[in-house]
């Protein structure tokens, strides 16, 4: 016997491979939502930044407006908010502390003009700003500024806006808001998820370890249960589970499998059995004649011997019809007449027991069928209902329902009890106990009909005939067509 297959190693198991994968799209799904969050947390700070610095311009754009000297505006002394007056020659008329000096904030080109609602909303820089009163809208950048000698380098939103004194000079105001809260906030954000993420995926794996691993496990028992059946004992059957998930629809088609295969090697066994006990007796007997006319030579019976030689072949016969519906056997199905078909085995039967009236009819009853199977169906009826009758044997064929055609075999014999009916479709069955076994024949007859029967899409039926004994009736679709082909057998 073949070694059960190995284990795979943990790596390349199922509950591994699912680990991985659900690992995997967390991860991916997480990093890819992380980075739409900063992507809004950072454009969120930055309209924000940039809102704080258009409300200082427009603080400072007022006091120009009602005319404020240039040296008297009250600007913001805070770093992280520099301010800044600047003439159109690009002189710079007022400013913060350290900015009197210093070149504009910014150099906003001369380009079409663009609303501060629309960078608000798309935060795309605009080059000009509004030209008017302090009421119109600013325009936006992004610099990079370094306020003292000794500080570091940084990013500012700076919001430009024109004013216009009440003499009509006009000016630009620019006004910056740092963004280093901005990058702190969205640093702070990213490191946090940076170390969140390994446990976060951490947790995931494991989890989906343990719940695949819950999952699978009556599979697991499942797949050791089938190992332990393999040696042999096909009664065992797997584990099924409470749950009513796909795990245990698998157990349960599982036994069921089972159960048909048991049954199945169960009724090989048994088949084999009966075929060896039927071929023993002809063959004992055999011997025996044989044995007997080697040392008696004028004792010798040839009669004997060619009834059980007889009898051995049609055993046979039967046995090879038997193995090949059970294989599956697909026969060619052709159109026939089933009256004809009767008449043509009546005509070749010179050795019944007793006479045979066939009740025909004169048109043709056409049947799509084995024409070889069909003749054994016919035979093995008219053989059983020989044996069984008293005084005649009756056949007849007509159209049924529905398209069908019947075929009823009848004989005066005693009939069939209601409560063996289906049983005498069984193989090797005789329900004649007291019989011997050339008269009974081996029991293989009726069951020969049945299978052959129903491959071809029919059914037969027991009932009592009129005036008693036993009617075997068989129904068989009709050929409609010339080309029409009944089901042969699967």
């Amino acid at each position: 016997m073949a070694s059960p297959p190995r284990p795979p190693r943990w790596w390349g198991s199922v509950r591994a491979r699912t680990t991985l994968a659900s690992t995997l799209v967390v991860a991916l799904a997480l990093v890819a939502a992380g980075a739409a969050v900063l992507a809004v947390l950072q454009r969120n700070l930055v309209d924000s930044a940039g809102l704080q610095a258009e409300v200082a311009a427009r603080g400072v754009a007022t006091q120009v407006a009602v005319g404020t000297p240039f040296d008297h505006l009250n600007l913001p002394d805070e770093d992280d908010r520099p301010v800044q007056v600047v003439a159109a020659d690009r002189t710079v008329l007022a400013a913060g502390d350290n900015l009197h000096h210093a070149p504009p904030l910014a150099d906003f080109a001369r380009a079409p003009h663009r609303t501060a609602a629309s960078d608000a909303r798309d935060d795309h820089d605009d080059d000009t700003p509004a030209r008017g009163s302090a009421a119109d809208h600013a325009a936006f950048r992004t610099v990079t500024l370094a306020l003292h000698d000794d500080d570091p380098a940084q990013d500012f939103r700076v919001a430009g806006l024109l004013a216009t004194t009440p003499t009509g000079r006009t000016v630009t105001i620019y006004a910056g808001s740092s963004l280093n809260t901005e990058r702190q906030a969205v640093d702070g954000v990213r490191d946090a998820m940076l170390i969140g993420l390994p446990a976060l995926l951490v947790v995931v794996a494991a989890v989906t370890w343990l719940v695949t691993r819950r999952a699978l496990r009556p599979v697991e028992g499942i797949r050791a249960e089938l190992a332990e059946i393999m040696g042999g004992d096909l009664s065992r059957r797997v584990p099924q589970p409470a749950s009513r998930d796909e795990v245990a629809r698998l157990a349960q088609t599982t036994n069921a499998t089972l159960a048909a295969l048991e049954k199945s090697v169960e009724r090989q066994r048994q088949f084999v059995a009966d075929a060896s006990h039927e071929l023993r007796s002809p063959i004992a007997s055999l011997r025996t004649q044989l044995e007997v006319a080697r040392a008696h030579p004028h004792l010798l019976e040839l009669d004997g011997l060619i009834e059980d030689t007889v009898r051995l072949e049609r055993v046979a016969s039967d046995l090879l019809i038997l193995a090949r519906l059970d294989a599956g056997e697909r026969p060619r199905a052709e159109r026939l007449d089933l009256a004809e078909l009767v008449r043509d085995e009546l005509a070749h039967r010179s050795g019944d027991r007793l006479p045979v009236t066939a009740d025909l009819p004169d048109e043709p009853l056409p049947v799509s069928a084995s024409h070889t199977q069909l003749a054994r169906v016919l035979g093995n009826l008219l053989d059983n209902a020989q044996r069984h009758a008293a005084s005649v044997v009756r056949v007849a064929v007509h159209r049924g329902a529905a398209g069908t055609v019947t075929l009823d075999v009848a004989d005066d014999g005693p009939g069939v009890p209601p409560a063996d009916r289906e049983r005498v479709f069984t193989r090797f069955i005789r329900l004649d106990d007291a019989r011997t076994r050339d008269e009974g024949g081996a029991g293989l007859g009726l069951a020969i009909v049945r299978d052959v029967i129903h491959r071809h899409g029919g059914r037969i039926e027991v009932g009592e005939a009129d005036g008693g004994g036993a009617r075997f009736t068989v129904t068989l679709p009709g050929a409609t067509h010339p080309d029409a082909h009944a089901p042969a057998a699967p």
